[in-house]
């Protein structure tokens, strides 16, 4: 087959270099004007992204370039509210993982671990007493020490942080506010109100015993512990209220997400936290993941296509619908992509499912159908380059990972309002959809293993995700191929294809 050579990066005019900065002051706006008509930027294509940059003397403008998309015209501060046992944390770890795998950088910081690290040794709940003025000054310390760290982070690096602690007066939060304000951060609280006794209980049991604070103590003595020191924060709570509060801007969840107060939702990044937050919830459930069933494509060792499944894909489909039969599982939802080898591994299912256009394998573009060895002798420099970054390369006139994770996102969302669900779907899919579910970097997601004939079943537990990998035992071409040690565009081509799954 014929295969179309990657576009050449297309140059305008060179920019007008070495003017001071008194000659740009000098000229006036209709002069400025002629002159950036007459001498515009010139503009290359950057070779990892396939996207335009403005240059200057040939060379990439780094600041331009290298800068980060930016959601918001600041960083962001979450602040969580609500007595403990609320879910202030579960909220916390979601949020920070959800924001995290759309690119969006973000941490965490759990001032009750501060208290920890400080303390080293919890003896009981009358530390969190309000009269306890030795409590209290380790409590201020420990909360300033992690505000600190919150400064840093958004000043250097981060984006997005959340300050995950109960936050139960306004007197806590206006200094909260005020320390933001000083350094120009946006504020966006969270607060968790729940009165259900048997939700408080079953938090207790599930998160809080097993803290290191309840290492080596008996269950119902923590338990009792527990509501004692909740007790101690239950007179000086003040909830964030509709009136006092109207200026602030915040998302109040009651009772686990029944209902919902949203005030003052300022931009972007704020819309997608509520968006989120709107959409979890606490139901037991299990996400079952897997792929097609081996194609015709994946035993010739070429990417992507629509091919129907071999033999052996077929065995597989009989054996997943066998799976899925034992599980028992209570009104489960199927999902497809609308290409042809996962629609037919569903088809054995003989159950409904819904076909996502979303759920389509990442997109190669010009190396479509093409095996590894053919786009390292057609595009060796391209073939390097997405050995460098596998996430953020972008095939020629095709998608990156990057791309594939904002096309999922939608996935994503559905996938945290539903109960059980079954996704069929393909390699690059998997490892976006894995990566998120088990808090993975952007570095890791796509060497994530993801073996043909394999079911990964996911159960959400208290701040995390447990994973089960059941093989269904049909034996099946390997697709997984590991990143080079020799990365360099100057490579030989044995060592690019060092990594290469043997194939027909």
């Amino acid at each position: 087959m014929k295969h179309r050579t990657p576009s050449e990066p297309q140059h305008g005019k060179k920019s007008r270099v070495g003017a001071s900065a008194a000659d740009n002051l000098s000229d006036s706006p209709g002069v400025m004007a002629d002159k950036a008509l007459s001498n515009p930027r010139e503009l290359t294509q950057n070779p990892l992204k396939k996207i335009w940059m403005p240059c200057k003397n040939g060379l990439p403008e780094t600041h331009i370039s290298q800068r980060r998309v930016c959601m918001t015209n600041c960083p962001t501060l979450i602040v969580t509210v609500g007595l403990p046992a609320r879910g202030k944390t579960y909220i916390s770890k979601k949020l920070t993982r959800y924001l995290n795998w759309i690119g969006v950088p973000t941490r965490e910081f759990n001032v009750g671990q501060y208290r920890r690290d400080c303390m080293k040794i919890y003896k009981s709940f009358e530390f969190f007493k309000p009269d306890n003025e030795e409590g209290l000054r380790i409590r201020r310390q420990c909360a300033s020490a992690a505000l600190n760290d919150v400064r840093q982070y958004l000043t250097e690096e981060g984006q997005v942080a959340v300050f995950d602690a109960t936050n139960t007066t306004r007197e806590r939060r206006e200094t909260i506010l005020q320390f933001a304000e000083q350094n120009g951060f946006k504020v966006f609280f969270v607060e968790s109100v729940c009165e259900d006794p048997d939700i408080i209980q079953e938090n207790i049991v599930q998160v809080k015993l097993g803290s290191p604070d309840y290492t080596n103590c008996d269950s119902e003595e923590a338990v009792e512990d527990f509501m004692k020191r909740i007790k101690c924060y239950e007179n000086s709570y003040e909830t964030l209220d509709e009136v006092l509060d109207r200026d602030l801007s915040y998302i109040k969840i009651m009772d686990v997400g029944q209902r919902y107060l949203v005030n003052r939702v300022l931009d972007h990044i704020q819309s997608r936290i509520v968006y989120y937050l709107m959409n979890i919830h606490i139901t037991p459930r299990s996400i079952y993941l897997c792929r097609h069933g081996e194609s015709e494509l994946n035993v010739k060792g070429r990417i992507g296509g629509d091919s129907g499944l071999t033999a052996g894909g077929k065995e597989f489909a009989k054996k997943l619908t066998q799976f899925i039969q034992a599980q028992r599982i209570i009104d489960l939802k199927v999902w497809t992509s609308q290409m042809k080898r996962t629609i037919q591994t569903a088809e054995a299912l003989h159950v409904p499912y819904e076909q996502w256009k979303v759920l389509n394998e990442i997109d190669a573009g010009v190396c479509e159908e093409m095996m590894y060895e053919e786009i390292q002798d057609h595009y060796p420099l391209e073939f390097a380059l997405r050995d460098q970054d596998k996430y953020r390369y972008r095939y020629p006139k095709g998608e990156s990972y990057e791309d594939l994770v904002q096309r999922l996102e939608p996935v994503i969302m559905e996938l945290e309002r539903q109960e059980n669900v079954l996704v069929i779907c393909h390699q690059a899919v998997m490892r976006c959809l894995l990566a998120y579910f088990l808090d993975k970097t952007a570095e890791e997601l796509p060497y994530l293993k993801c073996p043909l004939h394999t079911v990964l079943k996911l159960t959400p537990v208290a701040y995390g995700c447990k994973v089960e990998s059941i093989s269904l035992n049909v034996d099946a071409v390997d697709t997984h191929r590991e990143r080079p040690e020799n990365v360099d565009v100057s490579r030989m081509s044995d060592e690019a294809l060092l990594t290469v799954p043997s194939h027909q």
